[in-house]
């Protein structure tokens, strides 16, 4: 069996080209995947080289051009459709790969994967999901960024989206799917919450109705759905929260001689927790809706983080996620009609 095939962005992210190209080394050693790297070529090899990184299953594909964070998202289609991300989706597109991994801008990669690699038919936009830590696991949020207004039936899509990614790719069975509102009545929410929650009691999704912000870190839920906006602002809080506990506990323990022969004791115990708010271990976020996996890695990744990232795009392509996702669209489709 031939081994996947996954694109990179070289230059996009905070750490790149070095850390993203160490990912890419670290992933062929432990995935066994295929790496086409997309950047200049001469750069990137000067800089594996200078790194000792090997280049063993991993190509180049040169461009130049880089489009950066703070650049309109459609200059990715306009005037730098010639750019290390634009070269990658062209080729995801016309199945030179498997799948597509970037740290580069969100907002381009949404533009870009919409445009080049196309959404899958009957989906109205893409959604960014991403699994967030909770106690016991980790519940998948969507969407987190992508489309801060939305509709009612885009809201339904995502809740079919991500059951299908939890059940499939994070092997959670039957995965519960809730709606965040400001309360878990029915009648909750302004006209699009209220809308969705009919269409998701439609779908054939283990749907269990609203849930509260709160209730997210206790794990109250598998897939937890909502429009960008609100995705976008639960993400952050959620990660400037994990950020300040971290660093409180750490204070704690790091007072005076006893509580540091305390922490000896619980080492194991505040490791676990540690990894379990890491960004770093679950890797990347799916853009879920397009016809290929697109995988959005986080802005600062450094070579542990994009590693992870490209094992997801490995899982995302190689369970056909994607065709199970057209498969409950189709089953739809016909029980509407």
């Amino acid at each position: 069996m031939n081994q996947l095939r996954i694109i990179v962005d070289a230059f996009g992210g905070d750490h790149a080209p070095v850390e993203i190209m160490k990912g890419c080394a670290m992933a062929v050693q432990d995935y066994q995947v295929d790496i086409i790297a997309c950047g200049n070529e001469p750069v990137l090899r000067e800089v594996c080289e200078k790194n000792h990184i090997s280049l063993d299953h991993i190509s180049i594909t040169h461009a130049e051009k880089v489009i950066l964070v703070e650049m309109e998202p459609t200059e990715v289609v306009k005037s730098y459709d010639d750019c290390t991300m634009a070269v990658g989706l062209k080729m995801l597109a016309s199945g030179e790969g498997d799948a597509f991994v970037s740290a580069g801008s969100t907002g381009a990669i949404v533009v870009g994967a919409s445009l080049f690699v196309k959404r899958i038919k009957g989906i109205k936009r893409a959604a960014l999901a991403s699994a967030i830590p909770c106690k016991n696991g980790c519940y998948m949020l969507l969407d987190m960024g992508a489309n801060t207004e939305c509709r009612p039936e885009m809201l339904m899509q995502f809740g079919v989206m991500g059951s299908i990614f939890m059940e499939n790719v994070l092997g959670v069975p039957s995965p519960r799917v809730a709606m965040v509102n400001i309360g878990t009545e029915e009648n909750k929410g302004l006209e699009l919450q209220i809308a969705a929650n009919a269409l998701l009691r439609e779908a054939p999704v283990n749907f269990i109705g609203n849930i509260e912000a709160r209730d997210l870190p206790f794990g109250c839920c598998d897939v937890a759905i909502c429009d960008g906006f609100t995705g976008n602002v639960v993400l952050k809080l959620t990660e400037g929260l994990g950020k300040w506990f971290a660093g409180e506990l750490k204070g704690i323990f790091m007072e005076n001689t006893a509580s540091k022969v305390g922490y000896l004791c619980v080492r194991q115990g505040v490791e676990r927790f540690r990894r379990s708010m890491d960004y770093k271990e679950y890797g990347g976020a799916p853009l879920m809706g397009t016809v290929k996996p697109v995988i959005k890695a986080h802005g600062s990744s450094d070579a542990k983080a994009f590693k992870n990232a490209i094992r997801q795009a490995k899982d995302y392509a190689g369970r056909h996620v994607i065709g199970q996702i057209e498969s409950a669209l189709e089953k739809l489709k016909k029980e509407a009609k």
